[in-house]
């Protein structure tokens, strides 16, 4: 049994606050180490330059006399110090907190303003959740703020209230809200699957060869009579594929060349191998484009579809079986299960209907710049263009990422 926990130890919570400076720790625990007390908790943390500092402290006589040295210490160093001693810090002061935080929230902004904050926090409270701790995680392209919270009745129905509710106030608020279990499953993500048109990258690929066919208006229309409903997406691929019969196959190359990566696309991939992921892309587009990719930025794998190419010309036919919704979830299945990875580690990151099925297979699916459909069904709603928000709503910050990218030799690129 410890000291802190025998009946004739009082405990003592020492705050001290003032600006962050080499020696604050070494004074105040030598000042500890004079007392001969136990350490019970710690915690620290530096908001722009100024130091919170709080120790719980088990003393076994003359509680008065540790707070008196404690303070005479701080004052050397110029620093604030709140000393609270027995029933003034609260009740049973010693009883470990072995449950932890429930569920992990991270909301993105640009900015994450006090008003938004003040409804998310709002909205926590009238489920019966408390915010445990907050910790910053990214001050560009975006705001990001990293939220740990204990629901109290952690049932099922909480977990669908708590959702439901963040959701309502992510539209309100102008914030991108993700939530997700608290614990070690947060943390075993290994396998990240993109979409590539208005994803990975801008625009779509078939519109950029309908242009150099003359065709885009119509492909346009086939395009948004698919998203009403009224074709599946083979049915619309394969008319708008037929509209390019004819044209030369070296505009395949030519339209490669024009690939622009979404903003955040190279930031994203090195970060996600760095931290040993497999990445890879399914893509109802063309895998003569696609494959430019998958050299370009170290990707594991690619599927997509091939367009038939005789004697130098588009015939306007894809060439076997066609990458669409349900084969692209098929797909995810596939390599998690050559990778070994549970689909519950994995995550899959794409924009429209097509990417449904996905999405809700794997253990993380996220919406980007989504169409509506999407987005009701997806576990995160990125609406902000810069794709290495995905790299936030998996706990990585921006300060680790530059400190790779610094490590590697890369240069720091901020406007």
């Amino acid at each position: 049994m410890s000291t802190a926990e025998t009946a004739e130890t009082t405990p003592v919570l020492i705050t001290t606050t003032g600006p962050d400076k080499p020696g604050v720790s070494s004074v105040l625990f030598a000042a500890l180490t004079s007392q001969g007390v136990e350490v019970v908790d710690i915690e620290q943390v530096v908001i722009r330059g100024q130091l919170v500092l709080g120790v719980l402290v088990a003393v076994e006589s003359d509680p008065e006399g540790l707070q008196e040295v404690v303070e005479q210490a701080m004052a050397s160093v110029s620093m604030h110090v709140d000393v609270r001693i027995g029933s003034a810090i609260g009740t049973d002061p010693f009883a470990p907190d072995r449950r932890g935080s429930t569920h992990v929230l991270v909301l993105l902004g640009r900015p994450v303003t006090a008003r938004a904050f003040t409804q998310v926090a709002r909205r926590l409270a009238e489920v019966g959740a408390n915010i445990d701790s907050i910790r910053s995680i990214a001050d560009y392209p975006v705001t990001g703020l990293e939220v740990y919270v204990s629901v109290a009745a952690d049932t099922p129905e909480a977990d669908s209230e708590l959702r439901s509710m963040l959701a309502d106030v992510a539209a309100r608020g102008g914030l991108d809200v993700s939530i997700e279990r608290a614990g070690l499953a947060r943390r075993a993500k290994r396998l990240v699957v993109f979409d590539v048109d208005s994803t990975l990258i801008q625009g779509e690929v078939i519109e950029m060869l309908a242009a150099h066919a003359g065709v885009e208006p119509q492909v346009r229309e086939i395009t948004e009579a698919a998203m009403r409903g009224e074709l599946n997406f083979t049915q619309s691929l394969e008319r708008r594929v037929e509209l390019l019969a004819g044209l030369d196959e070296s505009v395949l190359d030519e339209v490669a060349d024009q690939i622009e990566l979404t903003p955040g696309a190279r930031t994203t991939i090195r970060t996600l191998k760095r931290l040993g992921f497999s990445c890879g892309v399914v893509s109802g587009g063309f895998t003569r484009i696609i494959d430019r990719l998958v050299n370009d930025l170290g990707l594991d794998f690619a599927v997509a579809n091939d367009l038939e190419v005789a004697d130098g010309t588009l015939t306007g036919k894809v060439q076997g079986q066609v990458v669409d919704r349900a084969g692209k979830a098929a797909t995810l299945r596939r390599y998690a299960d050559e990778y070994g990875i549970p689909i519950g580690q994995c995550v899959a990151v794409g924009d429209g209907a097509n990417d449904i099925d996905m999405l809700t297979t794997a253990g993380m699916g996220i919406a980007f710049n989504a169409k509506p459909a999407l987005r009701e069904v997806a576990d995160a709603a990125l609406s902000y263009p810069y794709l290495d928000a995905v790299l936030f709503m998996l706990g990585v910050t921006r300060a680790e990422i530059e400190a790779a990218d610094e490590a590697d030799g890369l240069p720091l690129v901020r406007p």
